[in-house]
């Protein structure tokens, strides 16, 4: 059996249409046409049924499409599961992130690199705040989906994945709860609250400063706490638009600002830890994720 005559077959099963099928195997329509009647000339049967209009199946035809499918599959299946090998993708790699949108990011993502994967198990676990950069260079996680941006010397920042709206949380209490949205110069007088241990790097480029410079910052050991002290009018916290979906209180109203960027998510890995597998889940990453919430 010529295996040609069956992947014309296969193709033309699909599109119904000689110039696709041709187009699809890089080969002239006269080629098509005679690998297909040289299969049926082996059959002895018609598998199409043509006119100058439409090609359709015949029964034999659906039948014989039916009962290739499966096999064809297996066959890209065992394929991929060989090349994997190849290439060292197999085995476990664990994934992390910082925030639910991330989570719900990496499952979706996860799902996708299994179907395309299947001798590779991901595993998945939240990252604290207070301590992002820490199971990465442990070898703890192989991967990890956080906020942007990261400039550590043993590390590598890959595409950001997805980015959400940047907003400020104030109590229900605070001068500016009323407002609809706000600027960075509402920030004036402000004190902001953070997660401790956050490099000074990201804390300049994720909290903006007024004209006049300032910017005070307190430090909270977890997020709840800082949700606590937010909604004590403690001080404010800009956090991306999400806290409002996960983490909504009815002490606390979040802001949207009309005047910054969105935070970006992106994958980080270790610079001596970048694997075939770490290589294979970024591109179904790249591949399947949307860019903006």
């Amino acid at each position: 059996m010529d295996w040609q005559e069956l992947e014309a077959f296969r193709i033309l099963a699909q599109e119904l249409h000689f110039g696709r099928t041709a187009e699809r195997l890089h080969l002239s329509r006269g080629r098509v046409s005679q690998l297909i009647k040289t299969l049926e000339h082996r059959i002895g049967a018609p598998l199409f049924d043509r006119t100058s209009r439409r090609v359709s199946l015949t029964p034999i035809g659906r039948r014989l499409f039916a009962d290739l499918e499966p096999h064809h599959l297996g066959i890209v299946a065992s394929l991929a599961r060989a090349t994997d090998a190849a290439r060292g993708i197999g085995g476990t790699l664990a994934v992390g992130f910082s925030s639910p949108l991330a989570g719900e990011a990496i499952l979706r993502i996860a799902d996708a690199f299994r179907t395309d994967h299947p001798d590779c198990e991901v595993v998945v676990c939240e990252v604290q705040l207070s301590d992002r950069y820490g199971p990465l260079r442990e070898g703890d996680l192989d991967l990890a989906l956080i906020e942007f941006p990261v400039d550590e010397p043993d590390l590598v920042s890959g595409p950001a994945i997805f980015f959400d709206q940047r907003v400020l949380a104030v109590s229900t209490g605070h001068r500016l709860a009323d407002r609809d949205a706000v600027n960075v110069e509402d920030l004036k007088g402000e004190t902001s609250i953070t997660i401790a241990g956050l490099p000074q790097y990201f804390l300049d480029e994720f909290i903006p400063s007024p004209s006049d410079g300032t910017r005070p910052i307190e430090a909270a050991t977890s997020w709840q706490e800082l949700l606590t002290l937010v909604a004590a009018d403690r001080g404010v916290a800009v956090c991306a638009a999400q806290g409002a979906d996960y983490y909504a209180r009815p002490t606390i109203t979040y802001l949207p600002f009309t005047d910054t960027a969105p935070v970006a998510y992106g994958l980080v890995w270790r610079s001596s830890g970048e694997t075939a597998m770490v290589r294979a889940f970024t591109q179904t990453a790249v591949a399947t994720s949307k860019t903006v919430r």
